[in-house]
């Protein structure tokens, strides 16, 4: 039985984290720390917080005194670092707070980590051999490609273009630093884009699919030529397990969809989706007054061009052949199936975006733990 600590458990990826591995794995503990800042969502694990074994903590990964007491009085053996600032439009207009949480942050955890598991300093001085600190990275910090480049490997050169993406490359140089210096039990995985339930509103795929909702223009930057590599979150959920029960110590691994797309592709792809479902669904139109063009099923007359993102790369893709061939990975969802759990999912949870679009959530937020 593992007892983990899942840092930024609360925010879109790490909660799906949450979710697939108390499925699956039902006897372990699972601790959730995370800040509840603007793309952290306490609602996002309303399904398991009842669980005997889930106790979620409100706090943030740059307060190593909590960090340790929540390792030794848990019993944490798992660290899943999830907790990051991640959006790239967030980081260039601030990146402070990218400094602060993805490389401070991760600091943070490291040294406790090896104060706990390896200096054994609330244990007498016993070490946890068995232990692990999984650290979850991104493809950006490989830089960007070309049309014609390979995609990228574990072993192309960091070339990180912007402040979130430089502040998840120094964060991945720290922890494999933590490993190689003092001989913590570390593994890094760097996964594409995702996309799935929870996806905070602001990113590409939740944005098109909420704002056709409301009949909103859909911003393309630039030609909307820039390729992305899409992986279903729990598909990157199932990587992450199989780095964790059989990964060697000390490595990297490339977690990807195999599924690159272009930006108004995508934005298209959900266009005919969203009308396809209020074609079959006409309870939709009622549902969403506002979301004239998906009943006229002229959703891409919304599309509207934008100026492109400074230092925008232009594509991204994972090469998993190491994770396939080590772990035995392989992607369960294609981009078709996945994206169609996609829409129906933001179709039929109205209630939890609109919370978020809307500030109701950050108020309570705010009440609750102020």
């Amino acid at each position: 039985m593992k007892k983990l600590l899942v840092t930024g458990g609360a925010g879109f990826i790490g909660a799906n984290f949450v979710h697939y591995w108390m499925n699956k794995y039902s006897a372990d503990k699972v601790v959730v720390l995370d800040a509840l800042t603007y793309a952290g969502n306490i609602a996002n694990l309303d399904s398991v917080k009842d669980e005997a074994n889930f106790t979620f903590v409100h706090g943030n990964i740059c307060d190593q005194v909590l960090i340790e007491k929540l390792l030794v009085e848990h019993g944490i053996d798992t660290l899943v670092h999830f907790a990051a600032e991640s959006h790239v439009d967030r980081s260039i207009t601030g990146p402070d707070a990218f400094i602060e949480t993805n490389i401070m942050g991760t600091y943070s955890l490291l040294k406790a980590a090896k104060k706990v598991w390896l200096d054994g300093a609330f244990n007498d001085g016993k070490v946890l051999e068995e232990h692990r600190f999984h650290h979850v990275s991104t493809d950006e910090v490989y830089g960007t490609l070309s049309p014609t480049d390979p995609a990228f490997t574990e072993d192309t050169a960091y070339a990180p273009n912007s402040p979130y993406s430089a502040s998840k490359a120094a964060s991945d140089h720290l922890v494999r630093a933590y490993h190689h210096t003092y001989g913590l039990n570390v593994t890094t995985s760097n996964c594409s884009n995702n996309y799935g339930p929870f996806h905070f509103p602001e990113k590409l795929i939740p944005l098109v699919i909420t704002n056709i909702l409301h009949d909103k223009a859909l911003p393309i930057y630039g030609d909307g030529q820039q390729i992305r590599d899409w992986l279903y979150v729990e598909d990157h959920a199932y990587g992450i397990d199989l780095v964790l029960q059989n990964g060697r110590i000390g490595e990297n691994y490339n977690i990807g969809g195999d599924n690159e797309w272009a930006n108004i592709d995508i934005v298209k792809t959900i266009s005919k989706l969203v009308e396809q479902e209020f074609v079959k669904n006409k309870d939709l139109g009622i549902r969403f007054p506002t979301a004239k063009a998906a009943m006229a099923q002229n959703t891409e007359s919304l599309i509207t061009y934008v100026k492109d993102r400074l230092g925008h790369d232009r594509r991204y893709a994972i090469d998993a052949t190491k994770t396939n061939n080590e772990l035995n990975y392989q992607p369960k969802e294609s981009f078709e199936t996945g994206i169609a759990k996609t829409v129906a999912w933001y179709l039929n949870n109205e209630e939890w975006w609109k919370s978020v679009m809307d500030g109701s959530y950050q108020n309570w937020i705010a009440e609750q733990y102020s």
